[in-house]
């Protein structure tokens, strides 16, 4: 399993490693916050709710903010 699988797996998300790697593939390459056709055809094409696709983008966006010495909420910036 990847490393943001095993972190999904921490907030009670248990994907399989081909729902991993689309879901990764999207994040990526389309983009980290997709709109919500986008998110329709994503969780279609993994097999998981629009729900369950929302909530993985959501921490996997904290978990990359974070590596990126950002806050973990979008817009959580102060000056």
């Amino acid at each position: 399993m990847s490393a943001s699988g095993n972190a999904m797996a921490m907030f009670g998300m248990r994907l399989a490693d081909d729902q991993i790697k689309v879901l990764e593939e999207n994040f990526t390459k389309v983009s980290k916050h997709p709109d919500e056709t986008t998110l329709m055809l994503i969780a279609a094409e993994c097999g998981l709710s629009e729900e369950e696709t929302a909530k993985w983008f959501r921490m996997r966006n904290a978990q990359w903010r974070k590596a990126e010495g950002l806050p973990a909420e979008l817009g959580s910036v102060k000056d």
